[in-house]
């Protein structure tokens, strides 16, 4: 199972720009964010809003860190399942969003759900892999994917215009999709 390409890494983030770039010479993002309010009546949100950032450098934090963790993920998984963590962990970010959001008609946008979810199923299959949290800090994979969650769940109850719910909701179901893959394949 073995993809050394990353391909769908890179695929995901030049969606990713291409869309903010459309984001910056049209408003036809505002069809495609993530409103909780009327999610349900326009389900493609869902899906559309993850590849939508509220600013540079929200998108660059998000690819900066799918580029590494992704990268990462993709070589010991294949590539469709590599793809099927990160959307449908993006779609359950969404989810998150919408049941944590204090504003229904606050837009939720970006990568972060599914990023998240690339995050939590390396925690489950690399748990002792270690990274460097902002930057200085080595932990191991679990130690730091624990402390992400933790930091998140914190946040729910501040509000911060940071979406924590998408955060977690996305962490969760990449963790769950790596607890089933870790069936198939031994933990690195």
């Amino acid at each position: 199972m073995y993809n050394p390409t990353g391909k769908w890494t890179f695929i995901l983030i030049g969606i990713s720009i291409i869309a903010f770039i459309i984001q910056q010479i049209t408003n036809l993002w505002v069809y495609l964010t993530f409103i909780p309010a009327v999610a349900l009546q326009a389900p493609w949100m869902f899906l559309t809003s993850i590849f939508l950032h509220a600013g540079f450098s929200h998108l660059l934090f998000n690819m900066f860190s799918l580029f590494f963790f992704g990268i990462y993920l993709e070589k010991i998984v294949d590539s469709k399942v590599f793809l099927a963590i990160f959307l449908l962990s993006g779609i359950a970010g969404s989810f998150g969003y919408m049941l944590t959001a204090t504003n229904p008609l606050s837009p939720g946008l970006g990568a972060s759900g599914a990023v998240y979810g690339v995050m939590g199923a390396l925690a489950v299959l690399a748990p002792r892999m270690i990274i460097f949290v902002y930057g200085f800090l080595p932990l191991p994979m679990i130690a730091a994917a624990a402390l992400y969650a933790v930091i998140d769940y914190a946040g729910l109850f501040v509000p911060s215009g940071v979406a924590h719910g998408a955060h977690l909701g996305g962490m969760f179901i990449g963790g769950i999709y790596g607890l089933y893959l870790r069936t198939k394949w031994k933990p690195l």
